[in-house]
């Protein structure tokens, strides 16, 4: 699934929209991506002369690019809500041309929550780590 129809399923948008492509495997494990182009709006002050991706940008690409895991419930007119961010852990920074690329599985699911085991590499290296769990609603 590429951008412009990732847009059909997750409600955010340019600036916020951090998602290139995603795929399911048949193991269930979802692959994403998305490329730092390094004029984000994050990047502007974090930090001048030497711009890293903010922490809490990476825990959004993880958590944007495991929305596939939900993908049934996406389509059914549901949005996802962060309810916690758990384990989390930063190996290695990420910078202006940089592609972070994520796998995502889903380890459990009670009633509407879900609990996401999430990784994000650039070039095979751990950059960030986590079990992200998050609450499905009605999109209006």
């Amino acid at each position: 699934m590429e951008r412009e129809e990732i847009k059909q399923y997750l409600p955010h948008r340019e600036p916020m929209l951090l998602v290139d492509r995603m795929e399911k495997d048949e193991n269930g494990v979802v692959h994403g991506e998305y490329s730092v182009r390094g004029d984000e709006y994050f990047l502007q002050g974090h930090f001048p002369g030497k711009p890293i991706v903010p922490g809490v940008i990476l825990c959004e690409i993880l958590g944007q690019c495991s929305s596939m895991l939900l993908l049934e419930e996406l389509m059914g007119g549901k949005i996802t809500l962060y309810t916690g961010l758990d384990k989390v852990r930063f190996k290695n920074a990420v910078r202006p041309g940089d592609k972070v690329e994520v796998e995502a599985t889903l380890m459990n699911r009670r009633s509407n929550m879900f609990f996401i085991d999430a990784k994000g590499f650039v070039d095979g290296k751990l950059c960030v780590s986590g079990v992200l769990s998050v609450a499905l609603i009605d999109k209006k």
